[in-house]
């Protein structure tokens, strides 16, 4: 990878951007927890969140960052900017250790190490920026065959879990919502690249919102922007933030990846050997985040024998007169 200043202003807006994401996930679990206890949880249907500051707080702070990842798509490749999204990871087990509670073992910290040393080998290895000078370029790019196939997928299994999945096995099926997200994720991604460079082109003197093509990006930003968002609520309503944050980031950017790859066809310059490269490195955030999924309960105290009781009563009240 060729170390340029458009490559320096990149990396320095992702890693900004790492940092407040990584910060909004806990920021909106404590606003997400206090609404649940004064109104219907968000897993449930119930908006009561957004009467709630402390989520409005971590909306901010996920804005933020995601103003910084935007910015960064414009001077850097999705292939170099999108793992970075690991360093969120680690601000997002660290907090959620000390602010939530939710207990962060020996392995889950070499899981986090795990995933910024395979995301630092994707970065050594990046490819180069395909140089666009116009929005025409970008839509000529999109309406590929490749592309097209694999955003009628995303959609087509998007819509299937939504109408089909999620009401019967979302509250208990972490990876549902997840996949919605980074599905849809891949395609904001795509378009979010679009509408930087589209701002970059204009500031440069040349303006690409004359294009009804630009304006069409937008719009799909927009959208998935909103789903995401939604489902996204839902996860961290119902399971771990440290367990949610890098099963979401692995997913995210597995298929980020991987649209960009058809679309832009960023690793078609490069040798097999840099392309092995990053390939290890996803295995090496794969194994990261196996281990903190693995280990997420590793250390916590078992439930009271009162809670257990409880539970089984629910389940079913008969044998209450194991007594007689």
């Amino acid at each position: 990878m060729v170390a340029s200043i458009d490559n320096v202003r990149g990396l320095t807006l992702a890693m900004s951007s790492s940092a407040f994401i990584g910060s909004s996930f806990v920021i909106k679990k404590v606003g997400l927890k206090k609404a649940g206890d004064n109104g219907v949880r968000a897993a449930s249907g119930g908006f009561s969140y957004l009467y709630e500051p402390l989520w409005w707080l971590g909306m901010i702070t996920m804005i933020l960052g995601e103003v910084a990842n935007f910015a960064a798509y414009a001077f850097a490749p999705a292939v170099l900017v999108t793992p970075l999204g690991a360093l969120s990871i680690i601000f997002s087990a660290v907090l959620a250790h000390f602010i939530l509670k939710e207990n962060l073992h020996m392995f889950g910290v070499v899981g986090c190490i795990l995933c910024v040393v395979g995301s630092v080998g994707i970065v050594l290895h990046a490819p180069k920026e395909r140089k666009i000078d116009s929005m025409k370029e970008i839509w000529h790019l999109a309406t590929q065959p490749g592309f097209i196939v694999y955003s009628c997928v995303a959609v087509a299994c998007v819509l299937f879990l939504i109408f089909r999945v999620v009401e019967r096995s979302g509250h208990r099926l972490m990876l549902v919502y997840i996949a919605i997200c980074s599905l849809m994720g891949s395609l904001t991604v795509i378009s979010v690249k679009a509408v930087a460079i589209a701002l970059k082109l204009s500031f440069n003197g040349s303006n690409q919102f004359i294009y009804v093509q630009t304006w069409f990006f937008i719009v799909v930003v927009t959208i998935c922007c909103l789903v995401q968002l939604n489902y996204l609520n839902k996860a961290l309503d119902s399971f771990n933030t440290a367990v949610v944050s890098p099963v979401y980031y692995v997913m995210f950017t597995i298929l980020t990846i991987v649209a960009n790859m058809i679309m832009y066809k960023d690793w078609a310059s490069q040798t097999a050997t840099q392309i092995a490269t990053q390939l290890c490195g996803f295995v090496t955030i794969v194994a990261g985040t196996f281990l903190l999924h693995k280990t997420r309960d590793m250390g916590n105290p078992p439930p009271p024998d009162q809670v257990c009781l409880e539970e089984a009563r629910e389940r079913d009240p008969r044998p209450m007169n194991s007594s007689s």
